[in-house]
């Protein structure tokens, strides 16, 4: 059995990098992240993911299929983990009981049964954290937590859980995905970034997905997110044809999540109000 890599180092990158989480099984929105990747002349090995290549969507061996055939780096999702070793559940860290726990339930089931031995050996091979530099800041890209693949980490989340995790990775940047909302939040010298993911709205009434740019000006990094336009009745269509029709159906054309039981109080309120975010400098 082959098992994860706990990290890999990419070394030191010349230019502009692109970072996505959560395709989801989501091929029209993959499919489209590549596109956008091409338009904006990023190669495959300044591109990175940062896991839950598959969950909520109707296409997760043709999702799987292209990220492998783009050959970018990956890190190990808790969807990876889980499907990786055939487990019973995606271990996504929702509560027992919960509406985000029973739909989980749904299409887990439906990648579970639809994923390759070959898949699965790949997904269980993916490193758990990717470190980089650009510009001599020092990065470290995870899934959910340093140290939990599937811990949440909100735009809400307390500033002092975020310093903690910055601690664990002892790089100037932190760059996680898991949440699906994007965000940063500069806490010293050192930033904490979440790329938001290109599947799955982001809970703000659109139907978009986002993306993380790092880019290098002069002797400081420029972090800025983009929103990524895809046909989304595509997916619609497959999920519909695949007889995968849930509260995520709906997500995807509404922009709302179909529960918001892992969210603060805070971060609820903001449901529904489109995303707009500043550039970070660092």
């Amino acid at each position: 059995m082959i098992n994860a890599q706990p990290q890999i180092d990419l070394g030191s990158l010349d230019g502009p990098v692109l970072l996505f989480g959560g395709p989801y099984s989501n091929l029209a929105a993959t499919r489209a992240m590549r596109a956008r990747a091409d338009a904006l002349d990023i190669p495959a090995d300044r591109t990175l993911c940062t896991g839950d290549v598959v969950a909520y969507c109707a296409q997760p061996e043709e999702t799987v299929a292209l990220i492998r055939d783009w050959d970018i780096a990956v890190v190990q999702g808790n969807c990876e983990e889980s499907l990786g070793l055939a487990a019973q559940d995606c271990g996504c860290g929702f509560d027992e009981g919960t509406t985000c726990s029973l739909l989980s339930d749904d299409w887990y089931r439906f990648a579970n049964q639809r994923i390759s031995a070959d898949d699965r050996a790949w997904m269980r091979g993916l490193p758990r954290s990717i470190r980089f530099s650009i510009n001599g800041k020092s990065i470290l890209a995870v899934h959910g937590g340093v140290r939990q693949i599937n811990r949440f980490i909100f735009p809400s989340t307390a500033e002092s859980i975020k310093q903690t995790e910055l601690d664990l990775a002892g790089t100037d940047i932190l760059i996680g995905g898991h949440s699906g909302i994007p965000s940063g939040t500069r806490i010293g010298t050192r930033v904490w970034l979440n790329t938001g993911a290109i599947g799955m709205p982001a809970n703000d009434g659109t139907p978009d997905g986002w993306y993380l740019l790092l880019t290098p000006e002069g002797d400081h990094l420029c972090c800025h997110w983009q929103r990524l336009h895809y046909p989304v009745e595509e997916t619609v269509l497959a999920m519909h044809t695949a007889g995968l029709v849930n509260g995520y159906t709906h997500a995807l054309r509404s922009g709302l999540w179909p529960s918001l039981d892992v969210l603060s109080e805070a971060d609820r309120e903001l449901s529904g109000q489109p995303l707009v975010l500043n550039e970070l400098t660092c």
